[in-house]
């Protein structure tokens, strides 16, 4: 029943507008200029919001491509490093790559907490690692935190755009209907075709705030799903970054132990003469070796996605 007054009402308003040459002109274009104020303005509204959402698809697309691109290039320098703070400046120049910046954030504490901790002479910390890597671990999920907070900016905008765009349409060709059967009070008839191209005109609405709200939905589901993802390889990363550094601070924590505890009494001619004065090896970037199964199962688990 309902398809059929529909079917009739834009049948009709095809052989009205068909009456006249002004009337011809029954593009969609001359449907929004004849609607009403408020249809109108509804209109307009709608098409600020699709173009804003249209615009942050695309700002998303470019931001999520290059941190991934980043990111990729950041995992061949983790797993062909030689020194981290070669690495850590390296990172530097990877400012969107997600994976660089959760490096950094680590990197710079386990650097920021070393320091504090031979200032207040305590050269026996590294007795026990862990110490060291709960501090990187909280700068570390403070970084994650961060960067999903950047990625997921303005993201809620499509998803209520898809949730409030059919309805806001659905305001306007209500409206619009109003009017038309104000019209008809007015005129006191209720032929189809004098009420048709009005309610034609309002059903317009409806049709834009579709043709906002469905773009809107997909890119939202899209988007989110690859945040998620980038999530992941974050948290995944943070877990191989400190098993390296838990790995590489027992190892160093081995080598050095005595010359860390007794600076002073290193010799000129031993082999730990040269830690004398120095912070601790791996704060320096040297690197313990034995490791290319691990970061070979690193380079599988974070392929570069486009």
């Amino acid at each position: 029943m309902i398809p059929s007054i529909f079917t009739t009402t834009l049948l009709a308003a095809t052989e009205s507008m068909g009456a006249s040459p002004v009337a011809a002109r029954s593009d969609v274009l001359h449907m929004v200029l004849n609607a009403s104020p408020m249809v109108r303005a509804i209109m307009a509204g709608l098409l600020l919001l699709s173009v804003f959402c249209w615009g942050v698809m695309a700002a998303k697309a470019r931001m999520i491509r290059r941190a991934n691109r980043e990111s990729g290039r950041f995992i061949k320098l983790f797993i062909e490093r030689k020194d981290y703070d070669e690495l850590f400046k390296e990172s530097e120049t990877l400012e969107q790559g997600h994976l660089a910046y959760v490096f950094r954030r680590g990197y710079a504490e386990l650097k920021r907490v070393s320091a504090l901790f031979e200032s207040r002479g305590l050269p026996n910390y590294m007795d026990h690692p862990e110490n060291l890597l709960e501090n990187v671990d909280r700068a570390i999920q403070g970084g994650v935190i961060a960067r999903r907070k950047r990625l997921y900016r303005f993201l809620p905008v499509l998803a209520t755009t898809g949730g409030t765009a059919p309805f806001i349409g659905l305001f306007g060709t209500v409206w619009g209907i109003m009017t038309s059967f104000q019209e008809i009070g007015m005129r006191g008839s209720a032929n189809l075709a004098v009420v048709a191209p009005g309610i034609s005109e309002a059903l317009v609405a409806t049709a834009m705030g579709l043709a906002a709200a469905i773009p809107a939905v997909v890119a939202y589901n899209h988007f989110n799903n690859k945040i998620q993802s980038i999530e992941d390889d974050m948290l995944q990363f943070t877990s191989d970054f400190l098993n390296c550094l838990k790995a590489d601070l027992m190892c160093r924590s081995g080598q050095g132990n005595t010359t860390l505890r007794q600076p002073a009494q290193a010799q000129p001619g031993s082999g730990n003469a040269q830690l004398k004065g120095r912070p601790v090896a791996i704060i320096k970037g040297e690197l313990s070796g034995g490791d290319d199964d691990k970061e070979r199962r690193i380079e599988k688990r974070h392929g570069v996605r486009d």
